[in-house]
């Protein structure tokens, strides 16, 4: 036992000065392992270190072709982003927040449609080489959900609903205590939500993902006259000059959400990504339809909340690393 410091003892018997002496101090509860957190995107590999408390302590950025079709690309860019965040740290585990369909059991990619490099891509394996540590792998969107529910708005809840939007669309669907993902399941972004609508990247037509990204939002800004690479957050500051086109936008994405709340009533929608930029306007727009158009009237109607505006890219990190909690 190591004595460290000089306290006051007890008192003398003859009731005067207590004694000085060496008394040990309390034991040092040992640091809990870290949390690793990773996001494969088309083109990126994101790393953060995750403490228990949900703080992100580190990260790192690496990318890669996404149109290549060889894996080397994308073996180099996991490694670096997660030798370069997790280097020298404990971890408990690894949790991967894949933006495609997933094996989570086999911890492979099954299919990306705009990256052809990802098919089959074994992220688990290529991981645990790499750190030494167990590695989980689930779908980006059906993450997010669990990075509300361990760190975010969804704390205590038993029933709500993540939802990814921008570039990448998904809904995770947090049901009854349980994440939902059966296997093989998707994110709801190629849910047919237009008869005979536009050709989508997956071969169909009429998917969400069609009218719901901010590639749709692009081309149909630039149609209309409005410019190139126009972002939501420029069309809610043009006022009435770009009223029209955030509320058809927030009515698009209000579309899938309403299938969502049809089939599993999670009564409470958590936006993500581009749609915070869209501020409460927008948010109350979607809250609108999907009350008008999911029947609610029988029930308590669906709520519609942004994610914290400061982080709007952490949130299936966070994931990640609950996924790691989950596995404990």
């Amino acid at each position: 036992m190591a004595w460290q410091s000089l306290r006051m003892a007890a008192l003398a018997p003859d009731g005067g000065r207590p004694r000085l002496r060496l008394v040990p101090d309390p034991p040092v509860a040992p640091a809990r392992p870290l949390l690793g957190a990773v996001e494969v995107l088309p083109g990126q590999v994101r790393a953060a270190l995750v403490d228990h408390s949900g703080k992100l302590l580190r990260r790192t950025v690496a990318g890669f072709d996404p149109a290549a079709r060889e894996a080397a690309g994308v073996d180099a860019a996991v490694r670096q982003a997660a030798l370069e965040c997790f280097d020298g740290r404990e971890l408990t585990g690894v949790g991967v927040a894949a933006a495609g369909l997933v094996d989570p059991e086999r911890g492979t990619f099954i299919e990306v449609h705009d990256v052809p490099a990802l098919r089959g891509y074994p992220v688990a394996e290529v991981l645990r080489r790499a750190l030494g540590v167990p590695v989980y792998v689930e779908h980006r969107a059906r993450l997010q959900v669990l990075g509300d529910r361990w760190f975010g708005v969804g704390r205590g809840l038993r029933s709500f609903a993540s939802v990814s939007t921008g570039a990448v669309l998904g809904v995770g669907v947090f049901f009854g205590g349980e994440l939902l993902a059966p296997h093989g399941g998707r994110s709801g972004a190629h849910m047919t939500v237009l008869a005979g609508g536009e050709p989508c990247t997956c071969g169909a037509r009429g998917c969400w993902k069609t009218v719901a990204t901010t590639r749709w939002l692009r081309r149909r800004a630039q149609t209309e006259g409005l410019g190139t690479g126009m972002t939501l957050e420029a069309l809610v500051r043009r006022g009435d000059g770009g009223r029209p086109m955030v509320e058809e936008y927030a009515d698009n994405l209000a579309l899938g959400l309403v299938n969502i709340q049809q089939l599993f009533a999670p009564g409470l929608f958590v936006l993500h990504g581009e749609a915070v930029e869209g501020g409460e306007r927008f948010r109350a727009r979607v809250e609108e339809r999907l009350r008008r158009d999911s029947g609610w009237s029988t029930a308590a109607p669906p709520r519609v909340v942004l994610g914290e505006a400061g982080r709007p890219d952490d949130v299936a990190l966070l994931g990640g690393a609950g996924l790691v909690l989950t596995h404990r």
